[in-house]
């Protein structure tokens, strides 16, 4: 059976190889502290679910101080020049989506079938993860596709992941530290004390304004939290399941999927999103590091009103 761990393990293999990539450029100026924040990183991965909570505890430590003393950076990356990706691009033309598209639609029709695959009266994948699984597959697939098209170098996938997560940095962990933030706050009952401040500051005697609630707290604890995940399990122990599901007789299924679309109009509007709406700035050089987070906000909002609406009008329709 194919779990989550082997969606770890290969996680792990490619941090590994970029912390190798790092080590063997010696002209970079961050060699050694892009090597062990990404090494340690992989160990994570690839040990993770059989260290002890301390050891666990230590590694993340430690990439937090690899990170701290003189930061990470960029070094220098192997690859074509800005001409030859250029003429490559017009080589290829719409032909180079092929890859990326594949990614969703493998992964929709992986979540489909592999619940039906079974191997001796065992399924095939792990049945609670199958949607994580299946982006996994098809992100390998997509990465076969794109070798055989292209004909990159071997080693050019290590190397653009490398050049990738040197300009993100520290934020490409965010979304996994976040998440798990999130756990410990529901685990604290954080989401008890949300509760308790909605209820004593918010008149919640109407399922349209605990609907509202929720959803704005979605989006607002997303915008603290940086992490649509990390705000789930709070406001959805505090507000979602005491008083949509229990009090007013809700569809948890529907208060789930879109309480978090309204978490993610909260990502959209917050520089906590660091991996989302900072990093561009960086990437495309702009003046404003805002400036990704100003042009996406009346959108956020115009969603988060949507959201609103449609919530209201399906999560009680039984």
């Amino acid at each position: 059976m194919i779990t989550l761990e082997h969606v770890y393990w290969l996680s792990g293999l490619m941090m590994a190889g970029v912390a190798i990539v790092n080590w063997r450029d010696r002209t970079s100026p961050r060699r050694f502290n892009n090597t062990a924040f990404w090494g340690v990183y992989g160990v994570t991965f690839l040990a993770g679910s059989h260290l002890p909570d301390l050891a666990n505890g230590l590694l993340v430590i430690a990439m937090v101080l690899v990170a701290s003393i003189r930061g990470l950076g960029q070094g220098k990356h192997e690859g074509d020049t800005r001409a030859e990706r250029e003429a490559s691009a017009q080589r290829w033309g719409n032909k180079l989506f092929i890859p990326a598209l594949a990614i969703p639609l493998i992964t929709v029709l992986g979540t489909v079938i592999f619940k039906r695959i079974t191997f001796q009266g065992t399924a095939m994948v792990d049945l609670k993860q199958v949607t994580v699984i299946s982006l996994a597959i098809a992100t390998l697939v997509a990465l076969a596709t794109g070798m055989i098209m292209l004909r990159p170098p071997l080693l050019a996938p290590i190397r653009e992941a490398r050049r990738l997560l040197d300009a993100v940095g520290w934020a490409a962990v965010l979304p996994q530290m976040l998440a798990a933030l999130g756990a410990l706050f529901a685990i604290a009952g954080v989401g008890n004390v949300v509760s308790g401040l909605a209820q004593r500051w918010i008149p919640l005697n109407s399922p349209f304004a605990v609907v509202t609630t929720y959803a704005i707290g979605m989006a607002a604890f997303t915008m603290i939290m940086g992490n649509a995940f990390a705000a789930f399990p709070v406001m959805t122990a505090g507000i979602g399941l005491p008083l949509i599901v229990q009090k007013f007789g809700g569809d948890a299924t529907i208060m789930a999927a879109i309480g978090m679309l309204s978490g993610f109009c909260g990502t959209l509007m917050t520089p906590m999103a660091a991996n989302f709406n900072i990093v561009p700035t960086a990437l495309l050089e702009l003046p404003d590091e805002n400036a990704v987070i100003k042009v996406q906000i009346p959108t956020a909002l115009m969603l988060l009103g949507a959201n609103i609406l449609l919530m209201n009008f399906l999560v009680f329709r039984r």
